[in-house]
């Protein structure tokens, strides 16, 4: 196992649709171990494969608390089947866009179709944070980033001020 880089914003891999994983071999398992391993080091609840340069549809999620048994879930090829019209708001952070928050409106519930860890096909069914957490992440392999659910002016000015951060971090790198 080993903790990957989180590539950030404005890195264009980020809106990238990622490719769906046709086998469930070594390679995808330990992409999935690392993915963890990077998410708890970061400290995050969700990760997409992309975020860590993969384009695969792979996301990884833990939402216990931090004190808890840690609850793995892993969702290969998700995608979301239904959503409510109901809609919830909640704030919501990415480890791509590091210490930017904003409230988003998503669909109250959701059922999403995905493959196990052993290439089973399952559906579950989601609300609050999980709802919102999968939607996210499933955003993420469609090369969706929660900024899109913003308002324009927000979403221009978080992407300039995260342009503007790595072109500093460029150039302190060229010196």
């Amino acid at each position: 196992m080993a903790i990957r880089e989180i590539i950030k914003l404005p890195d264009k891999r980020l809106r990238l649709v990622s490719e769906p994983v046709k086998k469930i071999d070594a390679g995808i398992r330990a992409l999935i171990d690392d993915m963890f391993e990077t998410m708890y080091a970061a400290p995050g609840i969700g990760l997409a494969g992309i975020q860590v340069g993969v384009d695969k549809r792979v996301v990884v999620m833990d939402l216990s608390k931090k004190d808890d048994t840690q609850k793995r879930q892993v969702f290969i090829n998700p995608e979301v089947t239904w959503a409510s019209d109901e809609k919830s708001t909640h704030e919501e952070g990415c480890l791509s866009i590091p210490e930017y928050y904003e409230e988003v409106e998503r669909p109250a519930e959701v059922k999403i179709k995905y493959l196990d860890l052993d290439g089973k096909s399952r559906e579950i069914a989601a609300e609050g944070l999980f709802a919102t957490c999968i939607q996210h992440e499933i955003d993420h392999i469609n090369g969706v980033l929660f900024i899109d659910h913003i308002s324009k002016l927000k979403r221009d000015r978080v992407i300039k001020k995260f342009t503007k951060a790595a072109k500093t971090a460029a150039k302190k790198v060229e010196a």
